[in-house]
């Protein structure tokens, strides 16, 4: 029987932890440092709750934990869990930095223990038609290609003070190429990094002291060209990935809800999705993968080892901008 930890009590631990018991699995239990919020969710779910990892470990034996903290603690919480025995689901990213990442990397393999780093859009419908589409062939080689991600950052969680969160403080890990899925999905569609060079700065008034906007100019080992833009400073959420290729183009637009395909001599082709689908399905497919994994003993869509390479990607972007320099990926 699986007993699973969840660190961090903050929106994506909770949301973890909803959908974990929506799948029926109850032995769950949560830490969470604040008083408050930790007392908010044994009052709401009914599961046990501790303020520590430590005190988790003194009261009982756990098999499973997901790791929802700041990212500046992620890779102290998953160490001390792994050398429990404890398989790993580590929300994106691994951690804030590569130092350190070697002694997880040496238990997680001694323990043979199943790891997975959070990627939920790997989940999501259009995603998934666009990795079949490329995977296809069927636009030829891609040539290049650019995504986005940007949002206003007081509005991403309303109800909290934006200032205080790990987003917004270099000592929890934040930062806008921190908080960024993009590295992660783009390299899922085109492969490995060859080169990359990065401006990122602070250039807002946000109550920050991390950068709040990015552009990531990348060469993939396949050769393709792609620019990668994120910021916490757009009043209206964007999401968005576009593919230019030999025999079309291929675009996906997070409002619009589908996925659009240009073939060349062909009739513009259009995938959509129902515009009641609830985003937290994908959470919950993702959910559902790594169970499935750990049932099997495989490994899982996004592993540590892919985590890394994010990691690398990230760190070399931030020295990238520090140092103006272009920066070759081993």
């Amino acid at each position: 029987m699986n007993t699973i930890l969840i660190i961090g009590g903050g929106s994506i631990g909770k949301r973890h932890l909803k959908n974990i018991l929506d799948l029926g699995m109850q032995d769950i239990s949560v830490v969470e440092v604040d008083d408050s919020r930790r007392k908010s969710i044994e009052k709401e779910f009914s599961v046990a709750t501790f303020s520590s990892v430590q005190e988790a470990f003194v009261d009982k034996e756990f098999s499973i934990a997901f790791i929802c903290s700041p990212s500046v603690f992620h890779l102290e919480n998953a160490l001390l869990c792994a050398k429990k025995g404890c398989d790993l689901f580590i929300e994106k990213p691994l951690s804030h930095s590569i130092e350190g990442l070697e002694q997880l990397f040496a238990v997680v393999k001694e323990k043979k223990l199943i790891t997975m780093v959070g990627s939920n859009w790997k989940f999501y419908p259009l995603f998934q038609k666009m990795k079949e589409i490329l995977d296809s062939n069927v636009l030829g080689k891609v040539l290049s290609a650019r995504c986005q991600f940007g949002q206003y950052l007081p509005d991403w969680h309303p109800y909290e003070d934006y200032s205080k969160g790990y987003s917004s403080n270099k000592k929890l890990g934040g930062g806008i190429l921190l908080d960024s899925h993009e590295f992660d999905y783009l390299t899922w569609f085109l492969g490995d990094v060859k080169k990359l060079a990065c401006f990122a700065d602070t250039v807002s008034d946000l109550e920050i002291d991390v950068e709040d906007v990015a552009e990531v100019i990348l060469q993939f080992k396949s050769g393709v060209i792609a620019e990668i833009h994120l910021d916490y400073l757009q009043r209206v959420y964007q999401r968005n990935f576009e593919f230019f290729c030999e025999r079309g183009s291929m675009f996906w637009y997070m409002a619009d809800k589908k996925v659009t395909l240009f073939e060349i001599e062909k009739e513009k082709k259009e995938f959509f999705i129902e515009d009641t689908y609830d985003l937290n399905i994908m959470y919950i497919e993702e959910i559902k993968h790594f169970f499935s994994c750990l049932e099997k003993r495989k490994e899982t869509i996004t592993s540590i080892t892919q985590g890394k390479k994010i990691i690398d990607l990230i760190s070399a972007s931030k020295e990238s901008s520090t140092k103006e320099k272009v920066m070759h990926i081993t």
